[in-house]
């Protein structure tokens, strides 16, 4: 166990160094910017030093901009979560600070492809251990704990502000490379863990009444259980579907791991659902 967490803590720190070296090393000089609340502290940042000549570091606005969302996700989505994401975001802090603001490059493509390659891989691995960056990931936990919101449309919204505002203040340019980053970002991060808000879980096992008791005492999702049956061993197994968000695809991974490690899952992406997605019951 104490390996299991030491890792994850080493993982979620080597994705903050990742995020901090894509931020100082290539996107802040280059006026391109990150997506969600890091992207919105870069352009605040931006925004003090250009125009109120106020040296406000990104580091530190994305601390005070996630600490209303860590007192939201400590109440709405659970200590555990929230920790790792603390964890996350003061190394994150920490490593702007301490790393200098260089420029590797004057290619402002290559900038926006090398920082969003190297960001993206910082969030994927944090998120592929059940963490997160902060910032709208909690927030996208809160909203599909209360009912099942569109966060997509959320983020879409904010990195198009982010995306608007650095044509308008900078050059039109910016905003074109700010979206090639944003992309190039996404794709990293699908490869890496996935970027779909939900996933079907389609689990074989021989022991389901374990797994669905481990399941619901850390979820609240309803879970179908059906017949199976092995095609080779003719052996009676059952199939347990359900439904679950991206952040908790950890929390699975690791319950089917623990009670029946010979169990074979089958993860899917899920487009859309119909019904009841949280169940209380």
């Amino acid at each position: 166990m104490f390996l299991v967490e030491a890792r994850r803590i080493i993982t979620v720190i080597l994705g903050s160094l990742l995020l901090a070296i894509s931020l100082n090393f290539f996107l802040i000089n280059a006026n391109v910017y990150a997506s969600g609340f890091t992207g919105a502290a870069q352009l605040a940042s931006s925004v003090f030093h250009d125009f109120f000549n106020m040296n406000v570091t990104t580091g530190i606005l994305v601390f005070l901009f996630n600490i209303p969302v860590f007192i939201l996700g400590w109440y709405k989505v659970g200590k555990g979560f929230t920790i790792y994401s603390a964890v996350s975001v003061a190394f994150v802090t920490l490593f702007l600070e301490v790393l200098p603001v260089i420029s590797l490059t004057d290619d402002i493509i290559m900038n926006a492809v090398a920082g969003g390659v190297i960001g993206g891989i910082g969030v994927g691995i944090t998120l592929k251990l059940g963490a997160s960056t902060g910032g709208m990931d909690i927030v996208a936990m809160v909203l599909s704990r209360l009912k099942d919101k569109p966060i997509g449309n959320y983020l879409l919204a904010l990195n198009g502000v982010i995306i608007v505002l650095a044509g308008v203040l900078y050059e039109p340019e910016n905003a074109l490379y700010t979206m090639v980053t944003l992309y190039v970002t996404t794709l990293v991060i699908d490869a890496i863990h996935t970027r779909h808000e939900k996933v079907t879980a389609m689990i074989i096992t021989s022991k389901a009444e374990e797994l669905q008791q481990a399941i619901h005492k850390k979820m609240v999702r309803g879970i179908t259980i059906l017949p199976a049956v092995g095609a080779y061993t003719k052996e009676d197994r059952n199939m347990l579907y359900t439904v679950i968000t991206r952040y908790e695809l950890y929390d699975l991974e690791k319950i089917i791991n623990e009670i029946d490690p010979s169990a074979f899952a089958n993860i899917v992406q899920t487009t859309g659902i119909f019904g009841f997605f949280r169940q209380n019951d």
